[in-house]
């Protein structure tokens, strides 16, 4: 993968070591599971395969990063989702994550991963 770091900087800078080695733990994890680029916007980071963006990045926080999945269904039956909000007038729910600890990216949200990937 290319170096995030080179277009990633206003995103990265001043953050925490902890959620530094988060944010770099995630997307380690994620090109493991399928290969994926980063693409800075204005207030995130998008999380795409070849054709479109999967997942984003909304918030680099003091001891976290919060993650969003734009799934086509709710998945209720989980563990690693603390809300499932739907986009209004669309059939797009949007999971949220927590990543509080480099283990919270466990099989469970490797799986998420993998079906946002082939979506």
């Amino acid at each position: 993968m290319e170096d995030y770091y080179n277009y990633l900087g206003s995103f990265l800078n001043g953050k925490s070591e902890h959620t530094l080695a988060l944010f770099h733990h995630f997307v380690n994890e994620f090109q493991k599971v399928a290969p994926v680029t980063l693409h800075p916007a204005k207030t995130m980071i998008g999380v795409a395969n070849s054709h479109k963006r999967i997942a984003y990045i909304t918030q680099l926080g003091k001891n976290f990063i919060h993650v969003v999945f734009p799934l086509r269904e709710r998945y209720e039956d989980n563990f690693c989702f603390q809300k499932i909000a739907q986009v209004s007038g669309d059939m797009q729910f949007n999971h949220h994550f927590r990543m509080l600890h480099v283990d919270d990216v466990n099989d469970e949200v490797r799986d998420f991963m993998r079906l946002a990937y082939n979506s």
